[in-house]
């Protein structure tokens, strides 16, 4: 079996770089998805659904460096569940609410927004 996803949306902070302890480079980004809908009683509705991603290697040190928070991004990836339950990992936010992560592994990370040369970035 194999799944993709297809995320397009904006990064809600900075991207953040670590190394593994094998010296593999790994950033992360948080993508925020929005949609906007109107329900059935005519109301305008917003939604916004966040994404944790990971990227890896030479295209994790190309994130890190040309992303900032609000640029644009295209990811496709893996949807990676909580590995006990196979969902969404669940917490409780500090309004006391429910919400869920869902976490993806990025392939490609295509920047949409805030860079001057795309030929010049290696991926």
């Amino acid at each position: 079996m194999y799944h993709t996803l297809i995320i397009v949306g904006n990064l809600g902070k900075d991207p953040v770089m670590r190394f593994t302890s094998n010296g593999t480079s790994v950033t992360e980004l948080s993508v925020a998805s929005n949609r906007q809908y109107t329900d059935s009683t005519g109301e305008k509705v917003k939604e916004t659904t966040w994404f944790k991603v990971s990227v890896w290697g030479k295209q994790a040190e190309s994130c890190n460096t040309y992303l900032q928070k609000g640029s644009s991004v295209l990811v496709e990836g893996e949807l990676s569940p909580d590995k006990e339950t196979g969902n969404p990992k669940v917490y409780t936010k500090s309004d006391g609410s429910t919400g869920a992560s869902y976490e993806v592994h990025a392939r490609t990370v295509r920047f949409l927004t805030g860079v001057e040369k795309q030929e010049d970035i290696p991926f």
